[in-house]
Order: structure tokens, then sequence, then C-alpha cells
């Protein structure tokens, strides 16, 4: 890995660098999914079923786009039993930590007849697509769902890609079944999330779309935008290390690779105050990327995003980390908790040299959906909270409202908006001051 002394100007540089991996940098095929978009809006299934004879050389049709529970039972017997345990414990660990972030609704009162709240509902259909191609993530299923049935959605659908049989992946298939999935469609890409948004003949319009996907399904998630909810647009995987020199370099080594094997544009970066430390960690690097099954993008990711990034100063590390935001945040450090105090900007933080990135992935229970690109700086980890939508309640009895009529009535005038002041006034327009 490229190691970088790092200043004021090549944080700039690593910064302008990183953001080239935005989906919104990609406007090229910004044209091809807003009339992918526009076509499955306006004829429903008949394009969704010609994309989806385009892109995934599949036919299909109104009789088989829904997945069957007949396939599901078939997907379920394909997948090893052991993997099948595993994800129930998974499930387990995801759902217990969701579980605690419930919100419930809340009321106050004063004695002199007023009564303030919020109502909490969940959203009544949502959408979750689930990439298929190059691999398959069933962990991704259950983060994705599981949320939403703890907060209460009544309906989830999902869509994911179908292979040339209109076959869709199996672990895929068991892994929405594990977490409550009501409903399955094979449909993939900028189509699919043009039929959630808007509804087809065969695929509900839903509230909200989430989930991840290639630059075409981030790209439709934008269109869609304002017709329906969506969780984020999001980029390439990353992790940032943070480690001194109490870390082990194989450690922070294999875990930095745990990102870069994702795709070419995935970025791993490490930073330390601690130069003999930073070179073992790139001697460890160039060890593991030989071996591994992924290695030619993982030197790809490398080459284009991979860095070892050295300050003098630890607070110069800390400010490192805020200023890049990044997904995943592994603090390997004499004292990690202490310096998790200090970062404002992290999606997901893993504290001590046990609690790899990996680890989040996978099985520990907080969600795996984070904010990248630097958007952890204002976005927050998938939760609950997306799922839900919170109304305003407000009462005031006759009497209450008497006493702040004319200081709402002064207000209004203030804005120029008679009919304003108009609705208070007429409600005590025949009584004496």
């Amino acid at each position: 890995m490229r190691i970088v002394k790092l200043t004021n100007e090549s944080r700039e540089n690593l910064l302008s660098d990183l953001l080239k991996r935005d989906p919104n940098q990609y406007t090229e095929q910004t044209q091809t999914v807003a009339e992918i978009v526009a076509d499955v809006k306006a004829r429903k299934n008949a394009a969704l079923f010609e994309y989806t004879k385009k892109f995934d050389r599949a036919e299909l049709t109104a009789d088989t786009v829904e997945v069957t529970r007949e396939e599901m039972e078939e997907a379920y017997a394909q997948v090893d039993p052991s993997l099948i345990e595993t994800m129930k414990k998974a499930l387990v660990n995801i759902r217990t930590y969701h579980e605690k972030q419930r919100q419930y609704g809340w009321f106050d009162t004063t004695e002199d007849g007023t009564l303030l709240g919020q109502k909490v509902t969940a959203l009544a259909r949502v959408g979750v697509y689930v990439p298929g191609g190059k691999a398959a993530y069933p962990s991704s299923v259950l983060m994705n769902i599981v949320p939403a049935k703890v907060a209460g959605v009544k309906e989830i659908i999902m869509c994911t890609p179908c292979n040339a049989e209109g076959k869709v992946t199996p672990t895929t298939l068991v892994a929405a079944l594990l977490a409550g999935v009501d409903r399955v469609f094979k449909a993939g890409g900028a189509q699919a999330i043009a039929a959630m948004a808007f509804g087809t003949e065969s695929i509900p319009k839903v509230d909200k779309i989430v989930g991840p996907g290639n630059i075409f399904v981030a790209l439709a998630k934008k269109a869609v935008y304002g017709y329906v909810s969506i969780d984020s647009i999001a980029g390439p995987s990353e992790i940032l290390v943070l480690a001194d020199s109490t870390a082990n370099p194989r450690f922070v080594a294999a875990d930095l690779l745990s990102q870069a094997e994702h795709d070419e544009l995935a970025s791993a970066i490490l930073v330390t105050n601690d130069e003999e430390f930073a070179k073992k960690v790139s001697d460890e690097v160039e060890g593991f990327a030989a071996v591994l099954s992924r290695k030619e993008i993982i030197r790809k990711s490398l080459d284009n995003y991979g860095y070892i990034l050295i300050t003098d100063d630890w607070n110069d590390a800390i400010e490192t980390v805020n200023a890049i935001a990044p997904e995943h945040l592994e603090i390997v450090t004499a004292s990690p908790f202490e310096d998790m105090m200090k970062v404002r900007n992290a999606g997901a933080m893993f504290l001590g040299p046990y609690s790899s990135e990996p680890l989040g992935d996978y099985f520990a229970g907080p969600d795996h959906v984070l904010p990248t690109n630097g958007t952890a700086k204002f976005f927050s980890a998938l939760s609950v909270d997306d799922f839900v939508k919170k109304s305003s309640v407000i009462y005031y009895s006759k009497e209450a409202l008497k006493k702040v009529s004319d200081d709402i009535q002064d207000f209004a005038k203030a804005e120029s908006l008679t009919a304003h002041a108009n609705s208070i006034y007429v409600r005590f327009e025949n009584e004496e001051k």
C-alpha cells in the first residue's frame, strides 16, 4: 500500500480522490436511468419485463414475476443447513439490537387545558432491493428487513434479479424468508426501483425503498426520491483503521483487505502516527493480497483507493478520521474508548483488536447499512427510525386558546397572513374582552 506523510495539502487531495467514487459523479449513466424509470412508470409490467429480458435474459410474465411459496421451499432445500443455523443466530442478534431502537408516542398535558404529543406510525409498505450478479449477500437481506419488521411495517416486499432460467439465488430467498418478508419479485436494476416507486400491475407501490445496488440502482433511487422515500444513495464500501503502535499489524492488514475485496472502487485506509508500524502493515497487506481469492479486485482497490496515512500529531490523526467520515471505523489503540469520544463522524465504530469489521457485517447486531462517501457527517446507520413517521398532536381547550389568541393574531399579522389571524379571531369575536 502507498504510504503518505499527511499534510494539509495531501489531506485535501485524498478527500478529493475519495469523492470521485460518489455515485453522483457518474453523470453518463443518469440519462439511461431516467429513461428506464420513465418507461416503467408509463408502461408498468410491459417495460419491466422487456428490461428483464434485455439485462437478465429472463422471460417473465405476470404469472411468473413473483416468487412462489414452492420456489422458496425449493431454495430452503438447496442451502446448507449449517448456514441456515448461522443466519438464525445472526437474526436473533440483529432483532435484539433493533428492538432497543423502538420509539413510542408521548403526550404532555397542562392544567390549563392543553395537550401536546407525538404519534409514531410505521410505514405501510416498504420495498427492499437486493442485488444479484457477482455475489449474493444474505446478510444485507437480514439487515434491511429486520428493522422494518421491528418497526411494525405492515408489508415488506423484496425485489432481486433472477438468472436466465428465472431462478433467484437460494441464500437470498432463505434469508428473506427467515427475516419475515411478505412478497418477493424477480426484478433487478433501475427497472425494479421504478416498479417499486410507481407500482405496476404485479408489483405494488411502496412508501420507501431501501437496500444496496450498483450505480444504476443508486441513480434510480435518486431519481424516484420524492415520489417515495429512500434510505440513501450508497457508494462503494470503505474502511478506515485508526491504529497506534500497540496494534497488531497482521490484524490491521487483514481488516483493511476485508473491505478492499468488495470491488475495485472500495477504499481501505490506515491512519497512524507510527511510521515503523505503517511499514509492517504494508508488508502484511502485500502478503495477504498475493494469496486471497479475490486478489485481482483487492489489488485494483488498493491501487485506486488504498492509503496508509502517517501523522505527526495524534490530534491530526483524529481530525483526519473526522474529515474522511468513514463508513466503517476501527479504533485499534491503547485507549480505544477514549479515542472514540473524540470521533464525530463515522457510520459504525469497532473498538479494540477483537472487534473486526466483519463482526458488524454479519453477526453483532447493529445494522451494516451505513453512510458512505463522507455522508457519515450527517447520515446514520439504517435503523428502526427509517421505517416510522412521526405526527405532531395538538389539543387546546377554548380557555387555553383564548389566553394566547392575541399573541397568535399579532404573529400572523406581522407576516401579513390575515386569514391566519382571522381563524383565531372568529372563535372569540362575540365575546367581551
